[in-house]
């Protein structure tokens, strides 16, 4: 007699730059969270489908957990919340060098659906570093199903995590049909990828202060035609963003549309604009305005 299928909602959960998009595109075998160096890059709830024939397993990645400090976070963390009640399992992801903070993680002990613990960066080890990082975890912890060790970037024991997730799934019909991949359309990528452009090109609080509007998406047989509209909190911002004589900008267009050609394996035109939306971060009515509000 077949197994029965699988499908379950699988939340990925940890502090900022602890490598859960890496993991996340890792599991999937696709890029569809946004990567870059900094910390606090991932500011949505992004959903990765991965089908097979025996389970659908549907990931959220979601941003790195904080104590907010103004409406931009306390939206942030919403998604992180609904995340959790969601869940199947929680892949809870910390990094090689991470120690308990009770602040963040105690929490995660009052919760009830199964936690798995994903220790990252194992790449990174030296001697006995990785099983001293799993016996602290289970010292603080011990209500944790699992702990795997793995190393996103270089795909170290990944294919294992994967299977025990599989198998931790329920019995349950596929949530998705199929041939889905992710709950976001081709506009939220378009602005993901040129939001990831502004975080490696640019340096200090300018990525944090910037926001990316798709205001036109206009597929044609051969070509995609991107209008992309980039707003800063402060003038002096935009001049940086911008560059002199619009270099930077010609740079950060150049780099985002040879992603979005690769992503969307189709030619693109890629339109860049610069505008001012004083203080965006602080203000509800301009976080709604840019999606925060109603995902």
């Amino acid at each position: 007699m077949p197994a029965a299928f699988k499908a379950g909602f699988v939340s990925i959960v940890g502090k900022p730059n602890v490598g859960k998009s890496t993991l996340m595109n890792r599991l999937m075998g696709e890029q569809l969270s946004i990567i870059s160096p900094k910390a606090q890059t991932t500011r949505h709830r992004i959903m990765g489908i991965l089908n097979s024939d025996d389970y659908q397993i549907v990931y959220s990645d979601t941003p790195g957990i904080l104590e907010p400090q103004y409406a931009l976070h306390t939206a942030m963390m919403s998604y992180v919340k609904v995340s959790l009640e969601d869940a199947d399992l929680i892949l809870l992801v910390v990094e090689l060098g991470e120690k308990y903070d009770a602040l963040l993680f105690d929490r995660f002990k009052r919760i009830q659906t199964p936690i798995l613990l994903v220790i990252n960066k194992i790449d990174q080890a030296k001697g006995s570093q990785v099983h001293d990082k799993i016996q602290h975890w289970k010292e603080h912890l011990p209500n944790l199903v699992n702990i795997v060790p793995v190393s996103a970037r270089n795909g170290d024991h990944t294919k294992e995590l994967l299977e025990t997730v599989a198998s931790m799934m329920p019995a349950h019909p596929a949530y998705f049909p199929k041939d889905e991949f992710t709950d976001r359309t081709e506009r939220f990528f378009a602005s993901e990828i040129v939001r990831e452009k502004i975080f490696l090109n640019y340096e200090q609080e300018v990525p944090y202060s910037t926001e990316v509007s798709i205001t036109s998406f206009k597929e044609e047989e051969s070509i995609i035609r991107i209008r992309a509209e980039i707003y800063v909190e402060r003038d002096s911002q935009k001049g940086i963003i911008i560059g002199k004589a619009g270099a930077a900008l010609k740079k950060l267009g150049t780099d985002a549309r040879k992603d979005m050609e690769s992503f969307f394996q189709k030619k693109i035109f890629l339109e860049t604009h610069v505008k001012v939306a004083s203080d965006w971060r602080k203000h509800q009515n301009k976080l709604k305005h840019f999606g925060y509000l109603n995902d």
